[in-house]
């Protein structure tokens, strides 16, 4: 087992890789930038060190500075979190090139999965369905080709996510410029312009099967997690179980999670995403990582998934079956606290926490980095914090929902708890019955509604 992981990320996850590293009786190496110093993760871990500017680019995603403080640090393994550096397999292949284990899948597997044109591929090779589409990334007049799928579709970036390159094509004639939007949007965000299409489904449920793999070739797929309440493609609540899945569709979904796997030689943790409609699943894409919202699975499966990532870097075996894998224990939901104004397009809102009342009682999780007198910099992502719900059943887990999200009490910026508990509260999100147009549907969107918030 390793003696020390160095964590090359920030925020809450830091803090969660730290406390499984304390609880391994691994000792943890925090890195972090100039604007950071006050992070909790920084307070938390064994050591930590200082890797360059408040700019992603000068610092967390700077590949040299964190190797070198891996390197006068004593590190023998890096865990990357999500985001950042973690699905790059340039940087997974120089850690093992300096001698670091990376906590994660193997390159030539992140190559295979990581793009969602190349992740497609696998995918049908496989036999896991898939949404038409383009065969892979478009390079020429893919007119005729658009035409045979069918009018609307869906631009999207073969790389990263979030929406950001993603374009709604309704007729031929916006086609061109569309895809011009797509590629320079995809450019600026992730470095590549590459761009594919696929068929859209104007109802989906957004539906994840989380995976785990050793190096050993055995693979299990958990239970599904519900991501389908979106705003602009960007995940605001998951639960699992679904509301609309069978126990039918669920196996088959799980099945073919584990072909994918396999498929690409995958290894460690990751996520396969589907789109699900009309009693069918279509794959979309895998996150060669961890996911924000992994606390759902640990709590519906009985699992700590930061532990098992490190124990399969570490070589050794799944300690469980399929079967185990897919017991269902509760009914888990998560709400993604963000410091951001929802009544002002969802825009962010750092600043001085003046105080903060984290809630508590029996199925009540919050993982978060922030406390009363911390500051949020303007230079990364608003997530603040993850309240994560566990009860017997749907209904229960609602009502803790709207209880838990009554006390989370924070003061000095503008937060979407109160957009969270009028999404648990909503008659709609109550009854199951909702696709990830569901935000903008009900209307929670709109300033009037959330002009307190």
């Amino acid at each position: 087992m390793f003696k020390k992981i160095l964590i090359a990320n920030r925020s809450e996850i830091a803090v969660r890789v730290i406390r499984a590293c304390a609880e391994m009786g691994i000792r943890s190496v925090a890195v972090y930038s100039q604007a950071d110093r006050e992070s909790r993760h920084v307070a938390m871990a064994d050591e930590a060190v200082c890797i360059g500017p408040a700019p992603s680019r000068l610092s967390y995603l700077d590949q040299d500075a964190v190797l070198s403080a891996a390197k006068i640090t004593g590190a023998d393994a890096i865990h990357p979190g999500y985001g950042f550096l973690s699905e790059n397999a340039d940087f997974s292949e120089l850690c093992a090139a300096r001698g670091f284990v990376f906590i994660g899948p193997p390159p030539a597997a992140s190559r295979k999965l990581g793009f969602k044109s190349a992740g497609k591929a696998v995918a049908l090779a496989a036999n896991v369905p898939v949404v038409p589409g383009t065969a892979g990334d478009i390079t020429g007049d893919v007119s005729k080709e658009v035409a045979a799928i069918g009018y609307p579709v869906l631009i999207k970036a073969s790389s990263g996510g979030g929406g950001k390159g993603m374009r709604i094509v309704r007729e031929s004639g916006d086609l061109a410029a569309q895809l011009a939007a797509a590629a320079t949007e995809a450019k600026a965000a992730f470095g590549d312009g590459s761009v594919f299409i696929e068929k859209l489904l104007e109802r989906p449920r957004h539906v994840e099967i989380q995976i785990a793999a050793d190096q050993h070739g055995n693979v299990v797929a958990f239970p599904e997690r519900d991501c389908t309440v979106q705003r602009r493609h960007q995940k605001l609540v998951e639960e699992s179980p679904s509301p609309a899945l069978t126990p039918e569709i669920r196996r088959q979904m799980q099945e073919a999670a584990v072909r994918l796997a396999k498929a690409a030689n995958y290894s460690n943790v990751g996520t396969v995403e589907f789109l699900f409609q009309d009693g069918k699943f279509y794959f979309i894409e895998v996150n060669a990582r961890l996911q924000v919202e992994h606390p759902v699975t640990e709590a519906v499966a009985g699992v700590d998934l930061m532990e098992l990532m490190i124990r399969i870097a570490a070589g050794e075996k799944l300690p469980f079956s399929q079967e185990r894998a897919s017991e269902i224990r509760c009914h888990a939901i998560e709400h993604r606290i963000n410091a951001e104004d929802p009544g002002n397009n969802f825009m962010p809102c750092p600043g001085r926490i003046d105080s903060l009342e984290l809630p508590g009682g029996a199925g009540v999780r919050v993982d978060t980095h922030a406390y009363s007198g911390y500051t949020i910099p303007s230079h990364y992502d608003s997530l603040i914090a993850k309240l994560i719900i566990s009860a017997e059943n749907r209904p229960t887990a609602l009502r803790r929902s709207v209880r838990a999200l009554r006390e989370f009490k924070v003061t000095g910026v503008k937060t979407t708890v109160d957009m969270h508990s009028k999404i648990a509260s909503h008659p709609v999100f109550m009854s199951g019955d909702f696709d990830t147009h569901f935000i903008e549907k009900t209307g929670l969107l709109e300033k009037k509604e959330l002009s307190h918030v």
